[in-house]
């Protein structure tokens, strides 16, 4: 029997606003001396009551509009409860039935639409730490992060691939970062990853009756490598005839396995209701259209711009994949290099001046003045692509027109400074 993957991903984003989700303390909290950041709201003190960070919500709300989402104009937070050492009320402040925003959407390269569940807005935890004491082994509690807040991202279980997997994460990671509400640092764990796996026969509609969570992954690398041994792991299990106990695993890095945590909750478990400290919001459609105005290009915007002006797709993605290559592709072309030439700049820039933008500006004029190719050369060059790669231009003249950014890459093999308008132009007139 053939297998297929059923996965799905929470994606957690804590939001580098200056002050926690519901008290005043700072919230930047990695490396900063144990417990220096709290006050009786983060630490859960009886009588403590939480208020609400205005500008997490707006950045919580832009981040829904970004992925597609729909905002509900009606919203509240929810009490989900459960006992855990890092969690100091005995509960967490989230969102259950009535989220800011649901039902968006990613278009991956491939054109597949992954959909998105939900984006709600929550406390982070506390974080434990495990350290030998007076020649002990204990658990340590740093509530530093404790009421930091936290955006998770939850899509519907669309991915049958772990490359699907890997470039709907790098999305959300380059997307979070364009709208400057995070970090994103992954090794720092303000963006942490967990992917919700399960099997079935392949051909199979029906979801399995069971999912296993494999959470707080903090590299692509090792997600995939956590998605793959998980998959591995459950076939070998139900081709013996087992089904995979429904439960919470995390990943060991040094034994490339996962393990098991815990049995995973139902939201029964949970018994969400209400918080009855913190008034339900009402946002305004004129409120919502604001903030939608506010957005700044994110990538798949920059990525159609810059294929739309004959740059491979390859090429567009590593520009959009970053911010800062973004703004540095900016301001070479505020610096008189056409679109073509900067992006090859971004993307071949030295590592000893790749933060240094009038060095790279020297460097990619003192590049260019030897780059240049003549028209008789570029029409040598496109004839013998042509000629070499028949099956392309087949599909060029059956209307599948990306196929000849497949000729221009291949002429920029011989002139890495190729003027792709004037190579895309030449190669329609010789193609026919």
């Amino acid at each position: 029997m053939s297998w297929q993957m059923v996965l799905g991903f929470e994606v957690h984003v804590e939001l580098a606003t200056a002050s926690k989700m519901f008290c005043g303390c700072p919230a930047d909290h990695f490396g900063k001396p144990p417990n220096s950041q709290t006050c009786p709201v983060c630490l859960g003190l009886p009588g403590a009551l939480p208020v609400p960070n205005a500008k997490a919500i707006e950045w919580c709300i832009k981040l829904g509009l970004a992925l597609d989402c729909r905002v509900n104009l009606f919203s509240k937070f929810d009490r989900k409860n459960y006992f855990y050492p890092d969690l100091p009320k005995g509960y967490q402040i989230s969102q259950y039935d009535l989220p800011f925003c649901h039902h968006g959407q990613v278009v991956l390269s491939n054109g597949k639409t992954i959909r998105i569940t939900r984006v709600h807005m929550e406390e982070d935890t506390g974080k434990l730490q495990h350290a030998t004491v007076d020649g002990k082994k204990v658990s340590l509690i740093d509530f530093n992060r404790s009421g930091v807040p936290l955006v998770e991202i939850v899509t519907e279980p669309d991915f049958d691939n772990t490359a699907d997997a890997i470039e709907y994460l790098k999305e959300i990671h380059s997307l979070v970062r364009f709208l400057g509400i995070s970090s994103a640092d992954m090794e720092k764990g303000t963006m942490r990853l967990e992917a919700n796996i399960s099997v079935r026969p392949s051909g199979q509609t029906a979801l399995p009756d069971y999912k296993v969570e494999v959470k707080n992954v903090n590299s692509f690398r090792f997600i995939k490598k956590a998605i793959e041994f998980e998959v591995a792991r459950q076939i070998k299990l139900l081709e013996s005839g087992t089904r995979p106990l429904q439960e919470t695993r995390g990943f060991s890095e040094s034994r490339g396995e996962t393990v098991s945590q815990r049995t995973k909750e139902e939201a029964k478990d949970y018994r969400y209701f209400p918080e009855p400290d913190i008034p339900p919001f009402r946002f305004t459609q004129t409120q919502v259209g604001d903030w939608q105005k506010q957005l700044p290009l994110l990538p798949a915007g920059i990525r159609a711009e810059l294929i739309s002006r004959g740059i491979l797709p390859a090429k567009a993605a590593q520009v959009a994949s970053d911010p800062g290559r973004y703004h540095m592709f900016t301001k070479l072309t505020q610096s008189g290099f056409d679109t073509v030439k900067a992006v090859d700049i971004i993307n071949n820039i030295p590592p000893d001046i790749s933060n240094d933008l009038d060095k790279i500006i020297i460097w990619a004029k003192s590049k260019s003045a030897t780059g240049t190719t003549n028209p008789a050369q570029l029409r040598v060059l496109a004839q013998k692509v042509i000629a070499a790669n028949p099956k392309v231009i087949t599909d060029i003249k059956s209307g599948k027109t990306q196929a000849l950014f497949f000729l221009i890459g291949q002429m920029r093999r011989e002139f890495p400074d190729l003027d792709v308008p004037s190579a895309q132009s030449l190669l329609k007139d010789l193609v026919g």
